[in-house]
């Protein structure tokens, strides 16, 4: 097992090299083609040359590769792996390190991917062990034809619906029987509130687990059909035991391999889902944060997040490859 583990990060580190020079390769491009990005520093206001010159200088851009079209600028990326290596990440625009940006944006993004793995979990697993025990009833055809409804309404519409026609009235009707700071019209508030985080992310955090839940449903129903014919399965059954027994302990626990999986595969298309969900929620999180950074050009906190994201998507994979083994003991990592 130790051994696997530390292939499994070497190979994590590699690929967090790839995906930090694919990036450098791409906002390079970007400049190339667009102009330095040291403009935006300014505004609306046109800068002298000199004051343009200095704010290059601050934040990196001041290498003549920028003005090469073609020119993938190695030199900047070595010294930007040095930086980030040293636990600089490099300040935005408006002079605030990264890091400071992160560590108070993080919580709020935490908060909601905890909501949203909830979620995830509990629609996932009751929805779809109830379509495998009723498997051809009418109940298994209605969550089957929800599953694949889920898929298709995108976060995004699911979030404008909520936001522009249900969230208003139900936080005035909130506000008005319970009160303005009652934990229902707080539930219900449009947008999302510092001082009340874990309330405020509720509803957007259901609504963006909800959008990936399809995949839990159909894959829980699936591995719970396939693990019910199975020979341990009959075996507990003719031994007398009960069907409840039989489920938690023989079916559920054995049909969690292919959850695990895609817990996986979906928390990526979650990050992607969390970029638009606080941005449209007004969450200040990782995802609204990042949002901003590409709407202002702001690069350093752009290429920052984005390799924070990664090594954050690297380090859960490595932790579902791990987790197979603690699920089914027959899983050998030699």
């Amino acid at each position: 097992m130790g051994r696997y583990i530390t292939r499994r990060v070497l190979q994590g580190i590699l690929t967090l090299f790839l995906v930090m020079f694919l990036l450098h390769l791409l906002t390079t491009l970007a400049i190339q083609l667009n102009g330095n990005p040291a403009q935006a520093f300014f505004g609306d206001r046109t800068p002298s040359p000199s004051q343009l010159a200095a704010v290059e200088a601050r934040y990196g851009l001041d290498d003549p590769c920028y003005d090469q079209l073609g020119n993938p600028c190695i030199g900047p990326f070595v010294e930007r792996l040095g930086d980030y290596a040293q636990g600089d990440f490099g300040e935005s625009l408006r002079g605030r390190e990264v890091t400071d940006i992160v560590s108070t944006a993080a919580p709020n993004t935490l908060r909601l991917f905890a909501v949203v793995t909830v979620t995830w979990l509990l629609i996932g697993m009751t929805l779809g062990g109830i379509a495998a025990r009723r498997r051809g009833k009418a109940s298994d055809h209605g969550i089957r034809g929800l599953s694949i409804l889920i898929d298709a309404l995108p976060v995004f519409v699911m979030l404008l619906v909520y936001k522009y026609i249900f969230s208003v009235p139900a936080s005035r009707w909130a506000k008005e029987t319970f009160g303005a700071d009652s934990f229902p019209a707080l539930l219900f508030k449009p947008s999302f509130s510092p001082q009340h985080a874990w309330v405020t992310v509720i509803i957007p955090g259901i609504l963006l687990g909800l959008a990936g839940s399809a995949a839990f449903i159909r894959l829980v129903r699936a591995a719970q059909l396939e693990t019910y014919n199975a020979d341990h399965v009959r075996t507990a059954r003719s031994k007398g035991l009960s069907e409840r027994h039989v489920s938690r302990h023989h079916v559920v626990r054995n049909s969690a391999i292919p959850v695990v999986t895609a817990v996986g595969i979906v928390f990526t298309e979650a990050l992607a889902g969390a970029v638009i969900t606080e941005g449209m929620m007004n969450i200040y999180g990782m995802g609204g944060v990042l949002w901003k950074a590409v709407q202002d050009s702001d690069v350093s906190v752009v290429i920052g997040i984005v390799t924070l994201l990664a090594v954050v998507t690297v380090v859960v994979m490595i932790v579902v490859d791990v987790v197979y083994a603690a699920l089914d003991p027959r899983i050998r990592y030699e």
